[in-house]
């Protein structure tokens, strides 16, 4: 089974671009996603441990923790503590599962790749790019996003250009959403019958974690 990192700053368009795989029958685990699962249970009594009063009826209420977070590496790295080694767990069963299923790729959609070094556990690096003045535009369109939210996220995530420099592929986003599609079709084509290598040596190492 191939393994696709596909990544790219915030607004970047990585869930219209994951939305593309999916279409194509490629399975996708989206980080962001199971993040807002783990909130929702198994890592709220966790972060209230950690972050006294950021939880309501066993749920972690985002807008309490973000205010938490602010300009606050020391506790955006201790909530990161929390959070990634549990995402990884979830990412492990993912691949495992879709491996035993037979799948010929699969698309793990992590938005700091990079920077936690998980490209090192994919075969493929794909990064989604627009210009910054196009990102601020559609990040700042986003209900209550301002611009000292964009700004704490921005300084936590690896630089586009940076990125860009990284990825075995680059995606353009700053087109007809309809361009864009026809690239990643491209691309999943150019994608099929490449061996993964990754996957079998990750599977012999992870214990069956379900």
């Amino acid at each position: 089974m191939l393994i696709i990192g596909l990544t790219g700053s915030i607004g970047m368009g990585k869930s219209t671009a994951a939305a593309r795989f999916i279409e194509h029958g490629i399975p996708v685990f989206d980080a962001d996603r199971e993040v807002h699962r783990l909130y929702d249970g198994k890592a709220a009594p966790l972060i209230e441990k950690a972050f006294p009063g950021t939880t309501r009826d066993g749920r972690v209420d985002r807008a309490l923790l973000s205010a938490r977070l602010l300009g606050n590496p020391d506790a955006l790295e201790q909530l990161e503590s929390i959070i990634h080694p549990l995402v990884r767990e979830a990412r492990e069963r993912f691949l495992v599962t879709n491996g035993e299923a037979g799948a010929e790729m699969a698309v793990l959609e992590i938005p700091l790749l990079f920077e936690v070094g998980a490209d090192k556990q994919v075969d493929v690096s794909i990064v989604v790019s627009a210009p910054a003045d196009v990102q601020r535009t559609r990040v700042l369109g986003r209900e209550g996003m301002t611009e000292a939210k964009l700004e704490a996220l921005l300084s936590n995530q690896m630089p586009d250009d940076e990125k860009r420099s990284h990825a075995d592929f680059v995606v353009d986003t700053d087109r007809p959403v309809e361009e864009t599609a026809a690239e990643i079709d491209r691309l999943i084509e150019s994608l099929r019958g490449r061996e993964g290598r990754v996957f079998r040596t990750a599977a012999r190492a992870t214990p069956d974690t379900r």
